[in-house]
């Protein structure tokens, strides 16, 4: 187990060292960086200007220099400008370039300016990452225990009314995007009906106090969609374990069906649905911008449409550090768990 997870790990830090690579190139284009240059300079700079103004503040480098002093494993840059001002990446404001520190990269917990919100990167991160993770544990108290519940319950009474009104349930959520049954949610619960609004449709209150009002809108959007595909996973998984030999077996040695379920089939059950629950988690960190933007949450997803709506560049690198880290470690704990729930593999 210990050589699978050292190998897991140099796999991981491989694959993210590739992908944050990918993004740093896409972020760098020269498209982006003549927006930068004018967003912050002047909007009606000449290409002349744009040129000088990129290459007096290291933007002109070649790419995998620039990689390597984002990441801190090169030294940043200190140039002196053609205006005669000498710049350094590692120089705070008002800080001499040459008594700054010569490394200052992500390893070194330097994550860049934002120029969006005029604060540290990893303040921001730190804080919208609070905020969504948040809504993540309500969401997945909601969504994992509805959907196995269901799926369990259909998988036990495969073609019988239950397993298709619970089917077709799962499907219909699966079906409909956030955007749709948000709205709809919205429209129903969240305006004043009749003289009486059950919950509020906007939920920027509960970034500070979380309540049953401001939080179950959002919360019951997210936990609808992804609750369908957990749950047809776990109704497909339950079926084929109860056909299996071993549960015939003991169906005729007189076992009572509720200790086949609970204790015997329940627990194969679930080795498929582990690894898609584990893989909701990057999808609600990342995948919640819509959410997030319908009902003014400012969570991570939200910081990342501003991001990329303003060309925010460091911010946008350092949303997908945390995004690749994120993706990269659920799917780690999902290799782990799987081996644990299957003592096949574990044996192997």
């Amino acid at each position: 187990m210990g050589l699978f997870i050292l190998r897991r790990l140099g796999v991981m830090i491989l694959t993210a060292l590739c992908l944050t690579f990918v993004v740093f190139w896409l972020t760098n284009l020269a498209p982006n960086l003549e927006k930068l240059a004018k967003t912050q300079g002047n909007s009606r700079m000449s290409d002349e200007a744009v040129v000088t103004y990129l290459e007096n503040r290291g933007y002109s480098q070649p790419l995998p220099i620039k990689y390597g002093q984002w990441i801190g494993l090169l030294p940043g840059y200190v140039i002196t400008g053609t205006d005669g001002e000498v710049r350094g990446r590692c120089a705070a404001p008002g800080m001499d370039p040459t008594d700054a520190p010569k490394f200052c990269g992500v390893l070194q917990g330097e994550w860049g300016f934002s120029t969006r919100f005029k604060e540290d990167v990893s303040k921001i991160i730190s804080t919208r990452l609070g905020h969504t993770a948040k809504l993540m544990g309500f969401v997945m108290l909601v969504m994992v225990p509805g959907a196995l519940i269901i799926g369990v319950l259909a998988g036990m009474n495969e073609g019988s009314r239950t397993d298709r009104t619970l089917s077709t349930f799962s499907i219909i959520t699966t079906a409909t995007p956030e955007y749709v049954s948000g709205v709809v949610l919205i429209a129903l619960f969240g305006t004043a009906t009749f003289g009486m609004q059950w919950f509020k449709g906007n939920a920027n209150s509960a970034l500070d106090d979380a309540t049953f009002q401001n939080f179950f809108l959002p919360v019951i959007t997210i936990a609808l969609y992804g609750m369908g595909y957990i749950a047809r996973m776990t109704r497909a998984s339950m079926t084929e374990v109860m056909t299996a030999q071993y549960i015939r077996t003991a169906r005729l040695k007189g076992v009572a069906f509720r200790t086949i379920v609970m204790k015997h089939a329940l627990r194969n059950a679930l080795i498929a649905p582990f690894t898609v629950i584990m893989l909701q988690f990057p999808w609600l960190l990342n995948g919640v911008v819509i959410v997030e933007s319908l009902f003014s949450y400012k969570g991570f997803g939200w910081t990342l449409v501003e991001a990329a709506s303003t060309n925010d560049i460091e911010l946008l690198l350092g949303v997908s550090v945390v995004s690749v880290i994120v993706v990269l470690t659920t799917q780690l704990i999902s290799d782990i768990g799987y081996v644990f729930l299957n003592p096949r593999i574990r044996i192997s």
